[in-house]
């Protein structure tokens, strides 16, 4: 992966965290005067204690040079004591989105999703969504390939949307939840065939109503949406490390035809396959 990473502080050395364990800081705010993504992690009595002057400043020179501010968990606070945010989506622990409400009233806290991209600015919900945030800015970086590569790696969802629920309702049963997992895994090696809600709900073993139900729960899709953007996804990865034709790709994702995955594409993404594969070859 093409990135260097730097841990940085107000106070360079050894920080005690709240979990008893102690993070050697190597670097001053300095650093963040060559970065091109500075993550700000949460941090304990969010709604009690701002950020040191020094954070709140470096932060906007780092945003005011280029750099992107990606805030994880309860780091989204630093980021609305910059001003940056406000009047625009983000999202924090859901824990502590009504003490962000408060404390920075113009920020549009949203508290049901895992993470908010406002482009220069992007925040996440708790700390395992922040991984879902990191794999959503490689792909914008690296591509879908990089990004699938690495949430193998992380054994982690290949990917999660942003506007998915931050946490799943306690009616679904923790066993349901691990089927409907092995489902969906299950339906990512198949998707040049037939998928019908049919299929997928006998392959997890529950009614086409359950299934539809408790899918939806968990992911934030139906799903024959999460299948469509599934397909999209891979047909991505196609286009980015293969040379085969988008006919040849429509067929490979389960779309049939060139046209079908053109308008997929476009309907979704915002761009057409050729475009897209032409974005990724200036970019080598």
């Amino acid at each position: 992966m093409p990135y260097e990473v730097r841990v940085c502080g107000a106070t360079p050395g050894l920080v005690t965290g709240g979990d008893g364990l102690a993070y050697y800081v190597a670097h001053g705010l300095d650093a963040l005067a060559w970065a091109d993504i500075v993550f700000v992690p949460g941090y304990r009595f969010p709604d009690r204690d701002d950020p040191p002057q020094a954070v709140v400043e470096a932060l906007i020179a780092a945003h005011d040079r280029g750099a992107r501010l990606a805030a994880i968990s309860t780091g989204a606070f630093a980021l609305a004591a910059t001003g940056l945010l406000d009047g625009r989506r983000a999202t924090t622990h859901w824990h502590y989105t009504r003490a962000l409400v408060a404390r920075h009233p113009l920020v549009q806290v949203d508290e049901n999703v895992l993470f908010v991209d406002e482009g220069s600015v992007l925040t996440s919900a708790g700390a395992a969504s922040g991984i879902d945030l990191c794999l959503h800015i490689l792909r914008g970086d690296l591509g879908v390939a990089a990004s699938n590569h690495a949430a193998r790696r992380l054994v982690a969802a290949p990917y999660r949307s942003g506007g998915q629920a931050q946490y799943v309702p306690r009616s679904v049963p923790e066993p349901l939840g691990e089927r409907f997992g092995a489902t969906r895994e299950w339906a990512l090696h198949r998707l040049g065939e037939p998928l019908t809600l049919d299929i997928l709900a006998r392959q997890a073993g529950v009614s086409p109503r359950t299934f539809s139900r408790r899918f939806v729960e968990e992911t934030g899709y139906t799903p024959m949406q999460w299948v469509m953007r599934a397909r999209i996804d891979l047909a991505r990865e196609l286009l980015e490390r293969s040379q085969r034709s988008v006919e040849q790709i429509a067929a490979d994702v389960g779309l049939g035809t060139g046209a079908n995955l053109r308008l997929h594409f476009q309907r979704i993404l915002g761009t057409t396959p050729s475009e897209y594969r032409r974005t990724f070859t200036r970019g080598e």
